[in-house]
C-alpha cells in the first residue's frame, strides 16, 4: 500500500487535472453562458419597462383630466399624482442602464475566458503542476511551489468569470426571480394606468356639436358618472404610484446585487478558495 505522502501527491495531481477536464468539457462555460444570456434578457426587459414608464410620465406631466358635471368644472392634475415617482424613474432608468451594461460585459468576459489561449495556458500550467506533484525533484522545492502558484493563477483567470456568473444567477433564480417578475408586472400596470388616463383626457378634449336638451340631460348623468370614475382612477393611480416606488427601489437592489455585488463576492470567495488550495498543495 502506498504511503501517505504518495497518496496526497496522487490526490494533488488529480485536483490539478480537474480544472483542465472541466475547461475542455465546456460544461461550466455552457451553463454560465446560458445564465448570462438569461440575465441580460431579464435586464433588457426591465430596462425597457423603465424607459416606457419614464416616457409615459413625461407625456402625462402637466396634463389635467377635466370633467364638467352639471357645468361645474372638476380638474385632476396628473402631475401631482406622478410627482413621487417622476425623478425616481429617471434614476431607475440610469441604474438599469448600468446594470444592463454590466451584464453585457459579463458575456464578453465569458467569451474571453473560453478563448483557446486561456485553455492553452491552463494546459501548460497543469503539466508543470503535475511535474511538481509527481516528480518534485525535477523542479526543486522552489520551482514546485511556483508551478502550483502559476496553476492557481491560470485556474483563476480561466474560471473566475464562469464561477461568479453561475453563482450569482443561481442565487438570483433561487431568491430574487419571483420578486423581479412581480415588480416588472406592477410597473407595467402603473404605466398602463397613466397612458389610459392621459388618452381619455385627449379624447375628451375633442369638440362636439351643440347637443339637444335630452342629450344634455344624458350628458349630465354621464359626466357625473365620469367624474366619479375619474376620481376612482386617480385614487388607484395614486396607490399604484406609491407601490411603484417600492417596486422600483426593490428592482434597483435586485440588479445591483446580480450585476455588481454578488459577482464581486463570488470573485473574492473563489480567489480565497484557490489561495487555500494552493497553500495546502504546496505542502504535499
Amino acid at each position: 500500500m502506498a504511503d501517505s505522502p504518495s497518496r496526497r501527491r496522487v490526490i494533488g495531481s488529480l485536483l490539478a487535472i480537474l480544472p483542465l477536464v472541466v475547461a475542455l468539457s465546456g460544461w461550466l462555460d455552457n451553463s454560465s453562458g446560458r445564465y448570462a444570456e438569461a440575465a441580460l434578457s431579464r435586464s433588457l426587459v426591465t430596462f425597457a419597462i423603465a424607459r416606457t414608464l419614464d416616457g409615459a410620465i413625461s407625456v402625462a406631466q402637466g396634463t389635467e383630466v377635466a370633467v364638467e358635471p352639471g357645468g361645474v368644472g372638476v380638474n385632476f392634475a396628473l402631475g401631482e399624482a406622478l410627482d413621487p415617482i417622476n425623478d425616481l424613474v429617471e434614476r431607475f432608468s440610469a441604474a438599469m442602464l448600468i446594470a444592463t451594461s454590466s451584464l453585457a460585459l459579463q458575456g464578453v468576459l465569458l467569451e474571453m475566458a473560453r478563448w483557446w489561449v486561456a485553455n492553452l495556458a491552463l494546459l501548460i500550467a497543469t503539466v508543470f503542476a503535475l511535474v511538481a506533484f509527481l516528480r518534485p525533484a525535477w523542479l526543486g522545492a522552489t520551482g514546485s511551489r511556483a508551478a502550483i502558484r502559476v496553476l492557481s493563477i491560470a485556474v483563476f483567470v480561466r474560471f473566475a468569470v464562469p464561477v461568479f456568473v453561475l453563482g450569482s444567477n443561481l442565487l438570483f433564480e433561487t431568491f430574487l426571480a419571483t420578486d423581479q417578475q412581480a415588480a416588472n408586472e406592477a410597473l407595467t400596470v402603473t404605466r398602463t394606468e397613466i397612458e389610459v388616463i392621459a388618452e381619455q383626457n385627449d379624447s375628451a378634449a375633442t369638440p362636439a356639436p351643440e347637443p339637444s336638451l335630452t342629450e344634455r340631460l344624458g350628458a349630465l348623468v354621464d359626466e357625473s358618472l365620469q367624474a366619479l370614475d375619474v376620481r376612482e382612477r386617480m385614487q388607484r393611480l395614486s396607490d399604484s404610484v406609491s407601490n411603484a416606488v417600492e417596486h422600483i427601489i426593490h428592482l434597483i437592489v435586485i440588479f445591483a446585487l446580480q450585476s455588481i455585488i454578488l459577482p464581486l463576492v463570488f470573485l473574492w470567495l473563489f480567489a480565497e478558495a484557490l489561495k487555500k488550495i494552493a497553500a495546502r498543495a504546496a505542502q504535499l
